[in-house]
């Protein structure tokens, strides 16, 4: 029991000091996502997010967020996850393969202007990849959350958050932590 107790305190640890080790310049970086974000928003657009595995919750659970509520009532956002409907999902890949999934929804849904929200541990998904190109291709400010590299997705976007470590798991609870953070702010800029 207490070496389970150890290792527990020890994962804990680690959580807590890759977030706390977010340089400055990320810090800003993530102040931009969100001012970005707002006004996106603001002048009728949306926020589009996608990701595969844990990145795919993430992404729904920050579309949520904007869409039903973080801290306050207000109205509900433009936001969306991809990874939700999945007879798109499984006719673009059946139709497309796997590595255009996201690209022919963000074809299809996305304008100029959108913010894209692409989600990627390690920067080097395919689909995730063709995703980003896509939403820059259709106009899309495209923003990148990754980790401590960016790997390819980092030439993709026009604002890469990349959290400062190699570890998947630290990686997507601190995406999830900026994903929270950036929401409040959201709700903050738009709504006082």
């Amino acid at each position: 029991m207490q070496d389970l107790c150890l290792q527990i305190r020890e994962q804990l640890a680690e959580s807590c000091r890759v977030k706390q080790s977010f340089s400055d310049e990320l810090i800003a970086r993530i102040a931009r996502f969100a001012e970005r974000a707002a006004a996106t928003i603001a002048a009728g657009g949306k926020v589009v997010l996608f990701g595969n595995g844990g990145s795919a919750a993430d992404a729904q659970h920050i579309a949520a967020e904007l869409v039903v509520r973080l801290r306050r009532d207000r109205p509900g956002l433009p936001a969306l996850a991809l990874t939700t409907n999945p007879s798109v999902l499984t006719a673009a890949a059946n139709d497309y393969g796997f590595e255009h999934v996201f690209a022919r929804q963000i074809e299809a849904l996305v304008q100029p202007g959108d913010v894209l929200v692409a989600l990627s541990t390690s920067g080097t998904s395919p689909n995730v990849l063709r995703g980003a190109e896509a939403g820059r291709a259709r106009g899309a400010f495209v923003v990148a959350m990754t980790g401590e590299t960016g790997g390819a997705l980092a030439g993709c976007a026009d604002l890469l958050l990349n959290v400062p470590s190699r570890d998947s798991q630290r990686i997507q609870e601190a995406h999830i932590t900026i994903g929270h953070i950036v929401c409040g702010l959201i709700e903050a800029l738009r709504f006082g």
